[in-house]
């Protein structure tokens, strides 16, 4: 799961960087990122991804699997490193080691156990999160650079968050008809839809690190919220204190990696409306500070 994510966020963000930005909501951003063999190919990584994290949650606390789903960055900058010659920081190196730390301190503390069901009010709230997300993001389009990047990043964080929510009891359908029925199905769907084409923007307009950081920092909270509260997700008894540790050092390096925000691309840009795709063939201009990130 760990490794499918992180191959998927850096041929997504390889294909992204072929694509001209875009300044306005536009779902249309998905389809033209259809035409890129590699945003393809890392949208496969990711739905590889996205199952092994459904079988997961059928189990496991979401504060587990979601911080595992954000260790998917240390794959993505380490591939970034060895393929396309990213120049990691040194401080980015001990966050990549702390993220790494904080994963294994969840993984010793959390304890399986299956889902409660969501009621009527959850799925209403998960509803009405649909409309507030779409929201925030069609206002938020609106930044550039670094700030853009990174407060894309967190609103798409929002979306696949609300969507790990609906998948944690999902998952505990015993049956496909009681799954293909569930409205439970249609609200990830929505939400995963939702969060994919603010990823996209928010990687148009800085680094693959600071947008995933960003998004799994913004991700990881309410979902652990929410399984604790509402959803039984447990710790194993005494270990409240590492679970806490884990999670804090987890969220603190995801979140100290958007510091590093520098844009690996600069993307020409287009006035509103006139959003055409730059040929996948095409190279991606680099940013003349540095050969990569």
């Amino acid at each position: 799961m760990i490794a499918a994510y992180g191959v998927a966020n850096l041929l997504q963000s390889k294909a992204i960087a072929r694509t001209t930005v875009h300044h306005t909501f536009d779902p249309g951003l998905l389809l033209r990122l259809a035409g890129h063999r590699t945003y393809l190919l890392g949208l496969g990584c990711q739905a590889l991804g996205f199952l092994f994290a459904f079988l997961a949650r059928r189990d496991l606390p979401l504060f587990l699997v979601q911080a595992s789903v954000a260790a998917g960055l240390g794959v993505t900058a380490l591939l970034g490193v060895l393929v396309l010659k990213w120049r990691l920081p040194r401080a980015e190196i001990v966050l990549l080691g702390l993220l790494l730390g904080g994963i294994t301190a969840l993984v010793l503390s959390a304890k399986p156990a299956h889902s409660r069901p969501m009621g009527t009010a959850g799925v209403v709230a998960l509803a009405v999160a649909i409309a507030v997300i779409a929201g925030l993001g069609f206002f938020a389009v609106r930044l550039h650079g670094a700030m853009g990047s990174v407060v894309l990043g967190s609103i798409a964080g929002l979306a696949f968050s609300a969507a790990a929510i609906a998948a944690r009891p999902l998952a505990g359908e015993h049956s496909i008809g009681g799954f293909c029925t569930n409205p439970l199905l249609y609200l990830l769907i929505a939400h995963s839809i939702i969060g994919q084409l603010l990823l996209g923007l928010a990687m148009q307009r800085g680094s693959t690190t600071a947008a995933v950081a960003a998004m799994d920092a913004a991700g990881a909270v309410p979902a652990a919220i929410v399984g604790l509260l509402f959803l039984g997700d447990q710790i194993f008894p005494g270990r409240e204190w590492l679970a806490g540790v884990g999670f804090v050092a987890t969220l603190a390096s995801v979140i100290g990696l958007t510091r590093y925000a520098e844009p690996q691309h600069h993307h020409a840009t287009v006035p509103a409306g006139k959003h055409e795709a730059r040929r996948a063939d095409s190279p991606a201009p680099l940013s003349p500070a540095r050969t990569s990130r």
